[in-house]
């Protein structure tokens, strides 16, 4: 059930879920399945993932299990394997004085899938920092991209654009810094998410897009929807950003009450919320 695989602990079972031991395996696989059009997903942490109810009728290639190698190069970069934590490349990052990771230290999730979506918090994000990343295409090719051919905005990448491609490694270009300096951001940082963000509950992250010349989560708070609540699925009342799985929510919970609040904050502010979670299986936001 891929529910066990997903922080929002919500969706049903996939065809075939296949965990990945090391680069050498995924080309095959990746280049097979092609080969034969099967589906396949990429699956790093599942923390920004909603999976249908009825799950996925395809194969799902989890990186959970995958070689995980971390390295310091010429002082200042860090080259890392897409299936790493984020959590683990701050703490190497910082450990190796270097500056530049801070805003990403509490944000679930690989640093594959942070490249995917790049991700970002606290004004900052994974295009600040990243120089290049290889992937494997749809065909088995190992290929590299450099910064601006990976195309990255607000949420957006190449891989985002093209999600058959599997990122397997990135690196990053940080700044020497003191290491006291960069233990106290982070612990800046990670007590201003456990303050404001529901981390008690399962759930994946912030659900919408921050509007142009808004927040999402004030957007929702002030249309009154904090604590609204659709079957298991709840706005959460620490933050109206987030919504979370009270125990027993379904996809179609999850679904309804992003439905209703897009509905409310439109009639409201006439601001239409965008998702940022992505999604697996027969459902769509």
């Amino acid at each position: 059930m891929m529910k066990n695989h997903t922080s929002f602990k919500i969706g049903g079972p996939a065809d075939l879920f296949i965990y990945i031991n090391n680069e050498s395996s995924l080309k095959i696989i990746i280049k097979e399945l092609n080969s034969i059009d099967i589906p396949f997903f990429i699956l790093g942490n599942g923390s920004n993932l909603l999976v249908s109810d009825d799950g996925y009728r395809g194969v799902v290639l989890s990186l959970a299990k995958s070689e995980k190698n971390i390295i310091l190069k010429n002082n200042d970069t860090i080259i890392c394997s897409a299936g790493i934590s984020l959590a683990r490349a701050c703490v190497f990052a910082m450990k190796n004085s270097l500056s530049g990771l801070e805003f990403a230290w509490g944000i679930p999730g690989t640093c594959g899938g942070a490249l995917f979506m790049n991700a970002g918090a606290y004004g900052n994000d994974i295009s600040n920092i990243i120089k290049n990343s290889k992937y494997i295409d749809k065909n088995g090719n190992e290929k590299t991209l450099n910064k601006n051919e990976m195309k990255l905005s607000y949420r957006k990448s190449f891989y985002s654009e093209f999600n058959d491609n599997c990122i397997i490694s990135l690196e990053f270009k940080l700044k020497p810094s003191y290491l006291d300096k960069i233990k106290e951001k982070m612990y800046e940082n990670i007590h201003k998410r456990k303050s404001k963000q529901p981390l008690d509950y399962p759930n994946a992250g912030s659900i919408f897009k921050r509007p142009e010349g808004y927040f999402a989560g004030t957007l929702i708070e002030n249309a009154g929807l904090k604590e609204y609540s659709i079957g298991g699925a709840m706005v959460s009342p620490k933050h109206a950003g987030f919504i979370i799985n009270t125990g027993d929510a379904t996809a179609e919970d999850v679904k309804k009450l992003i439905d209703y609040i897009k509905k409310t904050v439109f009639e409201k502010f006439g601001v239409l919320l965008e998702c940022e979670i992505k999604t697996l299986g027969n459902i769509n936001l």
